[in-house]
């Protein structure tokens, strides 16, 4: 990490030379292309390779730096096995008065993070969450029933998970008022189920595949009927006030979104009716003009009524969608430098703070460029645990579910039934921004360890969190 600051100090110190204040933004007009090979990395994905293009077209140049419209296609896979397809529009001038955005997305996962419910409720074994090799003998069709149940590595904390959504949303606003009014429906389809990764998880005798996700399953924690996935059409509708100078790269201004969206269940029938609120609220200042600007996120996620699905408690609901699949809470999209997922419950609180230092500006290929950085801080708890009862039926399962490093792991190990710590990581970031829209994120966090029980040591995960994406998440 100290060799990082360094290298930005004087990536800094030596742009900065050659940057004159003349070099003042080029208004863009038309069509604008932000084609990119998909190279990047995840801690909790791998490599990731593919293509991917941010298309803006701004017409006469009137609006800049706000697009018309843009559009963005991506295509890609990880090294992991999961694969990513995804398209989506977005403008407040195709139908005058009304912001229209649009996904067509599928998420292929066959290594899919799981580490439970609850956040400190179930135990993080940093060892469980890598390769390794052990030597047991189990039965293959039921691994429960063998006299010695092993496991190693990658396959404890993962399982399979599919994707395919279609989301839209609309928006306007309550006259000349910086108050609007937004709602949109949202298809799901996801698939679920026991992860075989030949690649991560061989099926040797080596490896007996048991991983958390069984365990939940065969302890009724998620339930029979939802162990597969289910179809759900989700509403929403709320208000929004926003006072931001620009959305995607603000230098000031407030923004709060209050909406509310849940789902009939009405496709899979499985009585997983649900509503749920969604606050956030966003404050930006600026404390050197052009150059630093601090900017803070407080959030919240939580079930008002109903029984939410195990499968839909990682989907984090946004108006505008600043990634391409909002997850959490925990790595990328929430708590940068923890495990992916790593809390998973009916109601999240959370906060992002960032000071974001544009520290060059200058033009190339006739573009305007920007090189940032921004130190960051996140805190994150559950404030509504999911389905606390079920997670007592781990209490009484003694069945030995992993060994690593000549220790032995009991299922009833994995419950901790510490739900309501508060889960926190810092860390720092890079971003290459054009024309105050495309911007390529490299951020680097770390979890903090809570130091409270011995379990607990590096219980949100260990070493550092590695993201190549795009976007600020907030």
């Amino acid at each position: 990490m100290k060799r990082f600051l360094l290298i930005i100090a004087l990536v800094a110190a030596t742009l900065s030379l050659g940057a004159q204040d003349k070099n003042k933004e080029t208004v863009k007009t038309g069509l604008n292309f932000g084609p990119l090979p998909a190279i990047g990395y995840s801690s909790d994905l791998g490599w990731h390779y593919g293509a991917l293009s941010d298309i803006y077209w701004y017409g006469d140049g009137s609006t800049y730096p706000e697009y018309r419209w843009k559009a963005n296609v991506e295509v890609s896979r990880y090294s992991k096995g999961n694969t990513v397809l995804h398209t989506f529009f977005d403008s407040k001038y195709v139908i005058p008065g009304i912001r229209i955005s649009a996904a067509v997305s599928y998420f292929g996962n066959n290594t899919y993070n799981f580490y439970g419910f609850n956040g400190g409720s179930t135990l993080y074994v940093p060892e469980l969450d890598r390769i390794s090799t052990l030597d047991p003998i189990v039965n293959r069709k039921n691994p429960y029933n063998s006299s010695t149940i092993y496991t190693g590595g990658q396959g404890f904390y993962i399982m399979k998970r599919d994707i395919f959504r279609v989301a839209t949303c609309f928006q306007g606003n309550f006259g000349d008022s910086h108050w609007g009014w937004a709602a949109g429906l949202t298809y799901w389809w996801i698939k679920t189920g026991h992860a075989r990764n030949r690649g991560l998880n061989p099926m040797t005798s080596n490896n007996p595949d048991i991983s958390l996700y069984d365990i939940y399953v065969k302890n009724d924690i998620i339930p029979e009927a939802e162990k597969n996935g289910g179809h759900h059409l989700e509403l929403k509708a709320g208000v929004v006030f926003d006072t931001r100078d620009h959305e995607n790269n603000p230098t000031k201004g407030t923004n709060l979104e209050v909406y509310m969206f849940g789902s009939p269940d009405i496709i899979s029938k499985h009585n997983n009716n649900y509503l749920k609120l969604a606050v956030h609220f966003k404050q930006f200042f600026t404390l050197a003009p052009e150059r630093l600007v601090f900017g803070a996120h407080l959030a919240y996620q939580g079930l008002i009524a109903g029984n939410a699905p195990y499968y839909m408690l990682q989907s984090i609901q946004s108006i505008n969608m600043k990634q391409i699949n909002t997850e959490g809470l925990g790595s990328t999209c929430t708590l940068r430098g923890t495990v992916s997922n790593r809390l998973m419950g009916n109601g999240y609180a959370w906060m992002n703070t960032e000071l974001r230092w544009n520290f060059v500006r200058f033009k190339w290929i006739g573009q305007n460029w920007t090189l940032a950085t921004n130190p960051f801080f996140d805190m994150g708890m559950i404030v509504q645990p999911y389905r606390p009862e079920k997670m007592d039926n781990l209490k009484n399962d003694n069945s030995i579910v992993a060994k690593v490093d000549g220790k032995e792991y009991k299922a009833s190990d994995f419950y901790l039934n510490d739900a309501g710590m508060l889960h926190m990581s810092a860390g720092i970031g890079l971003h290459v921004i054009m024309n105050q829209n495309f911007n390529i994120n490299f951020e680097f966090g770390k979890a903090f360890f809570d130091g409270k029980k011995a379990a607990w040591a590096n219980n949100d995960g260990a070493g550092i969190g590695i993201n190549i994406g795009l976007n600020y998440i907030f």
